[in-house]
């Protein structure tokens, strides 16, 4: 690893990192209905992680959806949900990121899979990479197998993320707290 510092643009290291994942999401698909009011809530409890992480000079790295869009960037998807009526507009109105803040795109549910992700953790010799964001039991739960499985050690919020159905999200809770050995308690806890 030649150039630790992305060119100047990483900080030098972050003992952890927070993941938002998918939460610069239009939410129009089926079940973004029932999604919207869960996601509503958990944006306000990732608005508030998120400025804790800063505080603590953790890395916030948004890992979104593509939703098939091959010519997209991330700046493009913000402008459009923000500039659309849809409905996860109020969600990317209170969590856009910063100019400090880094972000991936995904093709897939998994923030890894065909992604820089690994790249930038290593960069920023990330060990834990704190789980946030839509939905619980999709896309937040196949990062944290893959963070698993990289030997990242894992704290998912239990209160910033969502899932179209309650009971799927506590589902995905436990089974991530069980098997991947995460750590599951509120955000605000989360971060020690």
């Amino acid at each position: 690893m030649s150039n630790r510092d992305l060119h100047g643009q990483a900080p030098e290291s972050a003992p952890a990192a927070l993941l938002l994942i998918d939460v610069i999401n239009d939410l129009e698909f089926d079940g973004g209905d029932r999604l919207l009011p869960a996601a509503l809530q958990a944006a306000d409890r990732i608005a508030a992680l998120k400025d804790a992480a800063r505080a603590k000079r953790l890395p916030t790295i948004y890992v979104n959806d593509n939703f098939g869009r091959w010519q997209s960037n991330f700046d493009a998807l913000i402008e459009n949900y923000l500039e659309s009526d849809v409905r996860g507009a109020p969600i990317v109105r209170k969590l856009a990121p910063s100019a400090k803040d880094y972000h991936v795109l995904k093709p897939q549910q998994s923030g890894f899979f065909a992604t820089p992700l690994a790249v930038l953790l290593r960069y920023l010799q990330v060990d834990d990479l704190i789980l946030a964001g839509f939905t619980t039991d999709r896309c937040v739960m196949f990062t944290a197998m893959d963070a698993y499985t990289r030997g990242f050690g894992i704290r998912v919020p239990s209160d910033c993320s969502a899932a179209i159905e309650q009971s799927h999200h506590e589902q995905s809770l436990a089974y991530m707290q069980r098997v991947l050995k995460a750590e599951v308690r509120p955000g605000m806890e989360i971060l020690r």
